[in-house]
């Protein structure tokens, strides 16, 4: 299991995280990108229930934002500072 990061917020029914810092060495890959999954990867909290997967990613290479689509049933303000996770 990796961290992608916390939910800093939630916006036009996605959520948005902000990725682990690339000093935390789990996170980052070798080129130094702390966001190393694809597109379509799943996510999952703490409990290891899957909460949506991975739409988008933008901003810096060091700590980007991660958009993440959820699955049905997931409440979306609840995940609001939640550390998330890839398998």
């Amino acid at each position: 299991m990796r961290r992608v990061g916390s939910v800093v917020r939630t916006a036009q029914g996605l959520a948005v995280l902000r990725a682990t810092e690339r000093s935390d060495e789990n996170a980052a890959d070798a080129g130094g990108n702390a966001f190393r999954d694809e597109i379509g990867t799943m996510v999952i909290d703490d409990d290891l229930e899957t909460v949506g997967r991975v739409v988008d990613v933008f901003g810096p290479v060091e700590q980007p934002y991660v958009a993440v689509t959820p699955e049905d049933g997931v409440h979306l303000p609840s995940l609001v500072g939640s550390k998330l996770y890839t398998r």
